[in-house]
């Protein structure tokens, strides 16, 4: 079995990709669910980040307050640091298990999508890597469709490595300026040499 991971800038077209390949039957776990899915209420995850941000993080209904925690932790890099020590481990261990899964199922192919792929070290852990990318203009105009504050936008961005440099990195690049039938293209093309 192929294990690809799929990274790229916040806003260059990872949900997009991810869509288009499991339109194309390739099967995809996207850690951006994962980690969601570790801090439902009851997740010993969600106990842990209420103990290092406070009873407040946490909203009545038992469920994180996912703006207010955004609003912090891209506000200090030290606090982003200790929220990913409590949700990286256990994201990782997940999309290992999904792995193990696949390969029980006899799967080709499995694409992991992972926003900080090279910043956390996973591409030690699979077979290949995808970068898709555009324009930093173009980013911008996505992000601001999202209706996020300049502020918070730029403190996204500088929470990842540069995309130049995800790109130097990566096995294979994904242009996303085009077209969904352009992308698809060039996944198609990517997945024909994997």
């Amino acid at each position: 079995m192929t294990t690809l991971g799929l990274t790229g800038g916040i806003g260059m077209g990872k949900s997009t990709a991810a869509q288009l390949l499991r339109e194309r039957g390739v099967p995809v776990i996207d850690t951006d669910d994962l980690a969601r899915q570790v801090v439902e209420p009851g997740q010993p995850a969600l106990a842990e980040v209420g103990l290092l941000f406070g009873p407040e993080i946490i909203g009545s209904d038992g469920c994180l307050v996912r703006a207010e925690l955004a609003r912090r932790v891209f506000a200090d890099p030290e606090a982003r640091v200790k929220l990913e020590a409590i949700l990286h481990p256990r994201i990782r261990q997940l999309w290992q298990e999904q792995i193990k899964v696949w390969r029980s199922e006899g799967k080709a192919l499995g694409v992991v999508v992972i926003p900080l792929l090279f910043e956390t070290g996973a591409e030690k852990e699979l077979d290949a890597t995808v970068c898709v990318a555009c324009s930093a203009a173009t980013q911008m105009e996505r992000l601001r469709s999202r209706n996020w504050p300049p502020l918070q936008i730029q403190q996204r961005i500088h929470a990842q490595w540069p995309v130049e440099k995800k790109i130097a990195a990566a096995n294979f690049v994904i242009w996303t300026e085009a077209g969904l039938d352009v992308h698809g293209a060039q996944l198609d093309r990517t997945l024909a040499r994997c």
